[in-house]
């Protein structure tokens, strides 16, 4: 599983990257109310894995929503985002299987208790996070701006030019 995580993390990060390039072509003028609402979702997508991490490790999160009142700039939410990747990234490199399986018992932001394993927390924040860019994609696409291409195949592609090699030898 820790090699499955270590993949599906990789292409996380390579996905928000391409996503957070894509909204720099919003113009901020022309397109605001659009802008805003996409960088409100990426944020979100962003607190909610900051506290996934904070169960994760079981450190305290200090957020009191799923969103921050304020709206980070692009820059602000890129380097965010990046960081968090990385830690993820991380994270499932380094993680035991014990580790990966033992459940730990947190409080959602609104009070609700939740139990999760480690291994269900890290495919939450990650099908979390597909779903928001995917809306976020959306957003471009009504925008007349091409998304970019969030495929776990594409990744895999990119990240790995001799696979298209395999398959011409098939």
């Amino acid at each position: 599983m820790s090699e499955m995580l270590q993949i599906l993390y990789g292409y996380q990060a390579w996905a928000n990257h391409d996503l957070l390039d894509k909204l720099a072509l919003l113009d901020d003028r022309a397109r605001a109310a659009e802008r805003e609402t996409a960088l409100r979702l990426v944020n979100h997508h962003h607190v909610v894995a900051r506290i996934f991490a904070a169960h994760l490790t079981g450190a305290d999160h200090g957020y009191t929503s799923d969103n921050t009142a304020e709206t980070p700039s692009l820059d602000q939410l890129r380097a965010a985002v990046a960081a968090t990747d990385r830690w993820y990234q991380d994270f499932v490199r380094t993680a035991s299987p014990e580790m990966l399986s033992e459940a730990v018992a947190f409080s959602f932001t609104d009070g609700d208790k939740g139990c999760m394993t480690r291994q269900e927390m890290l495919l939450h924040v990650a099908l979390h996070s597909a779903v928001h860019r995917g809306e976020v994609c959306r957003i471009l696409w009504q925008l007349s701006i091409t998304p970019p291409w969030d495929t776990l195949a594409v990744y895999l592609h990119q990240s790995e030019p001799a696979r298209r090699l395999q398959s011409a030898a098939a």
